[in-house]
């Protein structure tokens, strides 16, 4: 979020420091309220209407994608058939789909939102665990800490 909030922040603002960053996160402060608050109210939803809220962890897409793509298929009640299982109709999308494919393509390279915002600044690295090269590991846990006390009796785990 923090490489997010800074590719919108005026310029002559300049760069939020990581640490106040990492103080209003863990405070619950950001323009569109704690991010806990979000991921809880998808994760209800999810569980109360699973056919209407589909909840995916970003690691768990990472981890893998294929599965991931077939459950996101399934769940738009278009499941793949046996012959595109096997003819790599979802190895396809993935590579259509991929971060490297997706950040590259023209559009994304020079386009812009309606609002002016260059598309280019809604894509990073597309990393898993990429934090490590940012944040110390007290940061690291103090977020831990943070999600874990607010995500509590909800049988959601991060």
């Amino acid at each position: 979020m923090w490489h997010y909030f800074n590719k919108f922040r005026p310029e002559e603002k300049g760069q939020l420091p990581l640490l106040e960053g990492l103080d209003k996160f863990c405070g619950g402060i950001s323009v569109y309220g704690p991010y806990w608050d979000h991921v809880l109210g998808y994760h209800k939803a999810s569980s109360e209407m699973p056919e209407k809220v589909l909840f995916v962890k970003y690691e768990e897409m990472k981890a893998d994608t294929s599965v991931q793509v077939r459950r996101l298929a399934d769940f738009n009640g278009r499941p793949f058939n046996e012959e595109e299982l096997r003819n790599g109709t979802v190895e396809g999308i993935l590579r259509m789909c991929s971060f490297d494919n997706l950040s590259a393509s023209e559009v994304n390279r020079s386009g812009k939102l309606p609002t002016g915002v260059e598309n280019k600044r809604l894509f990073r690295k597309g990393e898993v665990g990429d934090w490590v090269n940012y944040m110390s590991a007290e940061m690291g846990e103090r977020i831990d800490g943070v999600m874990e006390e607010k995500l509590h009796g909800s049988g959601l785990k991060f």
